[in-house]
């Protein structure tokens, strides 16, 4: 008998571009502690970046009960397939199977086009794990990210 408890009933929205502050709120939340480890954590340029590169029309909103409780974006990849990227949930909903759920989803999509998904982690992220147990490897590495890829399932 499994004592994992169930996931949470979630959705998704396409995100507007009201959505913006929250989410680079969220990634400065989500990614301070792998970027202190990393020594490349600074308060203004965590939440800069994601301001300087959102695109609402690519992002969608991970929402339970109808609230923000997350984030994802699926774009097009430069030679092949997609470019996973902000993929951030809660602190406080992870390691509830939320994040993988969301993940599936999303992958079902790209396997019906039989693409490639590729993304990129932090170094030391326990993030890495939940992209492994989906089928991503690891395609290249340097000594911030780990860069991967996964074939069409």
């Amino acid at each position: 008998m499994s004592t994992r408890t169930p996931v949470q009933a979630w959705s998704l929205r396409p995100a507007t571009s009201e959505d913006v502050e929250v989410i680079a709120e969220l990634r400065a939340v989500v990614m301070r502690p792998d970027l202190e480890r990393l020594g490349r954590y600074d308060e203004h340029r965590v939440r800069q970046r994601l301001r300087d590169g959102y695109d609402p029309g690519r992002t969608e909103i991970v929402t339970i009960d109808g609230a923000f409780s997350g984030c994802v974006v699926l774009r097009p990849h430069e030679s092949d397939g997609w470019w996973l990227e902000s993929f951030y949930l809660a602190p406080e909903l992870q390691g509830r199977g939320i994040g993988s759920a969301v993940l599936a989803a999303l992958l079902a999509r790209t396997d019906a086009e039989g693409a490639t998904v590729r993304l990129q982690v932090l170094q030391g992220s326990k993030a890495r794990r939940l992209y492994e147990r989906h089928g991503f490897t690891m395609e290249r590495q340097d000594p911030v990210d780990v860069h991967m890829v996964r074939a069409a399932g």
